[in-house]
């Protein structure tokens, strides 16, 4: 069981934890994530692993309310305890200087990108990000991502704050100005998938960190698989960044609906026996 020292409310659904795991925190690297479960008969969730502390022995998820079990996992508190976690799992980001680098984000993907804006920075990238989500209230990790990136473009789709538009807007805005050797998205599949049309447009190397359904996390039930250049990969243990451009986002985004009746009527459930406890 892994400890909680933390909670912060980025907004009413996306909370950051800081949790104690001394063996995770030293061995992990950017790009890395752990499955997490909340309860002795709970789901195993993927989450990107957004910051590690050596010294304290502690990592830190961002999570977003979706369903019932980030749902579960919001309402832990500080002093609580999260009942599985493991990790680091999957290959951690390939980092090297490669010249000038566009972190495309979108909504809570701003989290796993800090890590590797960081280690790109460190790298001797010039490391450019555009931060983007619906409203301003959505927008998280603003100011952190600033301490690593050369420069941070915010977008909003309804223009409450930075420039108005989408990820793909301030992306475009980057590469019409400027050389950009590589780019690396993450956020909501859909919008990975059009930062890739856009990047391939351009034939900009692109990246894609990919948020498939897991369940064990290490191969074994395939309920991760993904289509990248016609061939089936696990995102788990091949993964979770991918060649974007070799990706069948269809397919991906096709497999993420397969769930949803059955997630909402658990939340249904979730929601009629909390009321009835109440």
């Amino acid at each position: 069981m892994n400890k909680i020292i933390s909670k912060e409310y980025f907004s009413d659904n996306v909370v950051k934890f800081e949790v104690e795991a001394p063996l995770i925190a030293k061995s992990r690297k950017a790009g890395h994530f752990v499955m997490v479960k909340v309860g002795e008969k709970g789901e195993r969730i993927p989450l990107t692993i957004a910051d590690a502390n050596v010294q304290k022995g502690t990592i830190t998820l961002v999570v977003q309310k979706m369903g019932v079990s980030s749902t579960k996992l919001c309402a832990l508190n500080e002093g609580d305890f999260i009942t599985d976690m493991v990790g680091p799992l999957g290959k951690a980001t390939h980092i090297e200087n490669f010249g000038t680098v566009v972190c495309a984000c979108g909504g809570v993907g701003t989290a796993p990108m800090l890590p590797i804006a960081a280690a790109l920075k460190n790298a001797g990238n010039k490391v450019i990000s555009v931060i983007a989500a619906r409203t301003k209230d959505l927008i998280i990790l603003e100011e952190q991502m600033r301490q690593y990136a050369d420069e941070v473009i915010v977008m909003t789709d309804d223009g409450s704050y930075g420039t108005k538009g989408l990820v793909t807007n301030g992306v475009e805005l980057v590469i019409n100005r400027e050389k950009v050797d590589l780019c690396i998205t993450i956020g909501p599949a859909i919008m990975m998938k059009f930062v890739s049309l856009l990047t391939k447009k351009y034939e900009i190397p692109t990246l894609a960190s990919l948020n498939t359904i897991m369940v064990d996390g290490t191969g074994m039930c395939g309920a991760c698989r993904v289509s990248v250049g016609g061939k089936t990969k696990f995102v788990c243990v091949d993964g979770p960044e991918f060649d974007a451009h070799q990706v069948d986002f269809d397919e991906m985004l096709m497999r993420l609906s397969g769930y949803k009746d059955i997630e909402r009527q658990e939340m249904e459930k979730m929601e009629c026996a909390s009321g009835a406890r109440k």
